[in-house]
């Protein structure tokens, strides 16, 4: 059952769920890791399928709630690639199952670090659904949307540098290394700090109220869920390419750095 907050917007899981900003890069996420040779069509028909869907989802479930821009732009980029791929001739489809998913990660880039240089980074349309209008203005909100947009255009970059250095350096789209494994870790980092950062932000705001002095970053509670990420890694490492001793050291790896960041992170305030 969706409920509504004092100040208009509806409440509950659904509607938590479509304010969250990873849920707006769902888009991008499943095309640029899906696109490549024979799959451009498949990869530009789902992520605008999902972007149409999330879209009209949010508007049914919480009719109070803006349009924004990272769902306007979902829908015009992979509306206009469905568009573009169907009229396309042979040789431009051909380039653009190689590098549209790096096509897909700049464009992303360009809007998250364009949103900031007008001062309004995607993600804070998103977090204003989720907290009192009193709050939309404070230095501590502003700055950990700026954080949070900030970290999700170093990932799509990164993600971006991958994909090209496959394509034109190592001549080959379907690189494990750089299509997958190096643009899944910095999807997933985005991820982890997108929903870690706020509590950070809050409890600094806290002790700051509080006129207590600030402590230590808290890194060991961002960093476990990547440490183990590698683990999973290694594994993939160990079925799919031929460096036995690269899955084995990451999977060793993975498990002792999550071991050793996990009870530090035990360690550390709340």
């Amino acid at each position: 059952m969706v409920s509504t907050q004092a100040h208009g917007k509806a409440t509950g899981p659904v509607a938590g769920f479509l304010d969250n900003p990873v849920v707006g890069m769902a888009p991008w996420i499943i095309f640029s890791l899906l696109v490549g040779p024979g799959r451009f069509e498949l990869a530009v028909g789902l992520a605008l399928a999902v972007s149409v869907a999330l879209t009209v989802l949010s508007h049914l479930v919480n009719r109070g709630s803006s349009w924004k821009l990272l769902e306007l732009a979902d829908i015009v980029f992979f509306a206009s690639m469905a568009v573009i791929g169907a009229l396309a001739s042979e040789g431009t489809l051909n380039w653009l199952e190689t590098y549209a998913g790096e096509v897909a990660n700049i464009a992303l880039a360009v809007i998250a670090f364009g949103s900031m240089a007008v001062r309004m980074p995607f993600t804070l349309q998103y977090a204003r659904e989720q907290v009192d209008p009193s709050l939309w203005h404070t230095r501590g909100f502003l700055r950990t949307n700026y954080m949070i947009t900030g970290a999700w255009g170093i990932a799509f970059l990164i993600a971006a540098a991958a994909g090209a250095y496959g394509d034109l350096v190592l001549r080959d789209p379907s690189n494990m290394w750089t299509g997958w494994i190096i643009q899944i870790l910095a999807i997933v980092a985005a991820v982890k700090f997108t929903v870690w950062y706020p509590d950070v932000a809050r409890a600094r705001a806290a002790r700051e109220a509080a006129g207590l002095p600030p402590e230590p970053t808290p890194w060991a509670g961002f960093l476990v869920p990547l440490a183990g990420t590698l683990v999973p890694v290694g594994i993939a490492v160990l079925i799919f390419d031929n460096v036995w001793w690269l899955g084995v050291a990451l999977i060793v790896v993975g498990s002792l750095l999550t071991k050793t960041l996990r009870s530090r992170a035990d360690q550390e305030p709340a």
